[in-house]
């Protein structure tokens, strides 16, 4: 898919779509969007250890664009279950590793790639991956694919990081960590899709970014778009914070002496082996609060979804479709 969307800051309206209650319901806890053919599909966190069930979500496209006009209509949806998560966990844990949801998703013909987040002392995340049949995702519990998490000089793991974005290019899937800001060694690693094997030597550097990387999605060959999101909350999560030094960054998380959350989006170019970007458009201050966490590609604009974090209550899930204008 590709969007005639330069990599200049660029004007979208904003246009919510109302979800049926099973699909807003706030504990789905959405974290990726993914467009096959003409079909959107949903995941969920699937976090089973707060008793939720290993699942997504598929809405026609048609439906929406129907929503769009009529916004009375109900959305038609399909729960599609997810298989075997529960044994691959098992597996992660005998691993050392703490599974915490999915994270991400692709979908190449019938196969489906899931990025796993892992609790913050673990020292690896998974890359999973599994076949639609009969409705419902098979995965494959024979092999995973075991992606050792970035850490500091001090040996210390990121807060609440993991690959939380995901992408197919040619014949590889491209796994982007959540945190970018290292002083050097942010990289994107690559993993074989047939072979389903990490390919230790075959990393891309990505330009410093600050804040956090939630998910991404395709808009050209070598072109994409992420949602960059930085929530404004202390303790640990203090790490996105940037200095002052960096004026360009701290403007837009500090105001009147406070932090406040921010989101925006960002384009990505891959060019040789390395990643560049450039902001691309800020959310209103009304959605800056949403903890975006899933975005893609439709036509003039995107589709984005927040995990349950809004600045309203109770919380819920909200669809977004920002489409562009001129």
């Amino acid at each position: 898919m590709t969007l005639n969307i330069t990599a200049q800051k660029v004007n979208f309206k904003v246009k919510n779509i109302s979800l049926p209650p099973e699909i807003s319901y706030y504990d789905n806890q959405f974290s990726g969007l993914y467009i096959k053919g003409k079909t959107l599909f949903l995941m969920s966190e699937s976090r089973l250890q707060d008793g939720a069930e290993a699942k997504i979500y598929s809405i026609q496209i048609k439906d929406i664009e129907k929503k769009l006009i009529d916004t009375s209509f109900i959305l038609p949806y399909r729960k599609i279950p997810i298989y075997y998560l529960d044994i691959l966990r098992e597996k992660m844990k005998a691993n050392g590793d703490e599974y915490e949801g999915l994270e991400a998703m692709i979908i190449d013909k019938k196969k489906f790639y899931f990025s796993v987040e892992t609790a913050t002392p673990s020292n690896n995340c998974y890359l999973l991956k599994g076949i639609l049949s009969d409705r419902s995702i098979i995965l494959d519990t024979s092999q995973f694919v075991t992606l050792a998490k970035p850490f500091y000089t001090n040996g210390k793991h990121v807060y609440n990081a993991g690959f939380e974005a995901i992408a197919k290019s040619k014949k590889s899937v491209q796994a982007f960590f959540e945190y970018n800001y290292f002083e050097a060694n942010n990289v994107v690693k690559r993993i074989d899709a047939r072979s389903f094997k990490l390919l230790e030597n075959k990393t891309s550097s990505i330009e410093k970014l600050p804040f956090r990387i939630t998910d991404i999605t395709a808009t050209g060959k070598h072109t994409f778009t992420a949602i960059n999101y930085f929530y404004n909350g202390g303790g640990e999560d203090e790490v996105y914070r940037v200095s002052a030094s960096d004026s360009t960054s701290h403007r837009l998380i500090y105001d009147s002496g406070s932090y406040k959350s921010y989101a925006r989006l960002i384009s990505l170019n891959k060019k040789n082996n390395g990643y560049t970007w450039q902001p691309l458009w800020d959310f209103p201050n009304t959605y800056c609060s949403y903890n975006w966490e899933g975005i893609a590609a439709y036509k003039d604009g995107y589709f984005v979804i927040n995990d349950k974090y809004t600045s309203l209550r109770p919380y819920s899930s909200v669809l977004l479709y920002l489409q562009f204008t001129k």
